[in-house]
């Protein structure tokens, strides 16, 4: 009897989860409905990275020595996770080469910190994290301006995103 109340209770948890996931992403989009920049940010962030905006979570964190972006589905997603992965190792290759085009695409105009990130590419060391639902770009340098250009970087993205970032490193 135990096990059926806490099958049970799993059950009904899980349910709970994925309807205040789908409550998010629904919000998402009703405040993408109401901004023509937001919107045309998530479609073009679709394109280049290969899944939903709106049923995946962006974070921008700034820590002392760079940062992190973080891109994750919203819930169990097999392909899409892949996708993320392959997309975060991309980005990764890209960025260590001084190639900042996709983040000009996505954003639909020049971004903040990447004329200072391209310049000091060879001071920023770019690793990829594997997440559960996705992957993380962890950045960083010993170098002040090559940090404060990141800073200003993963800023813009969190605004334009309608992002967040981790609090607490």
């Amino acid at each position: 009897m135990r096990l059926v109340v806490v099958s049970a209770l799993l059950v009904l948890a899980a349910a709970c989860d994925r309807s205040q996931q789908l409550d998010a992403a629904r919000q998402r989009r009703a405040e993408a409905a109401h901004d023509s920049a937001f919107a045309a940010v998530q479609a073009r962030g679709e394109h280049a990275m290969g899944v939903d905006q709106y049923t995946s979570t962006h974070l921008f964190t700034p820590l002392p020595d760079g940062g992190r972006i973080e891109l994750q589905r919203d819930q169990m997603d097999s392909a899409g996770t892949r996708q993320i992965r392959q997309h975060m190792n991309q980005i990764a290759a890209a960025f260590r080469s001084g190639n900042f085009a996709l983040p000009g695409f996505v954003h639909g105009r020049e971004v903040p910190g990447i004329a200072v990130m391209a310049a000091k590419r060879v001071a920023i060391t770019y690793t990829v994290e594997v997440l559960p639902r996705g992957a993380a770009l962890r950045l960083r340098s010993a170098d002040p301006a090559a940090v404060q250009a990141i800073h200003e970087f993963l800023a813009f993205q969190r605004a334009d995103h309608h992002a967040s970032a981790h609090h607490g490193g």
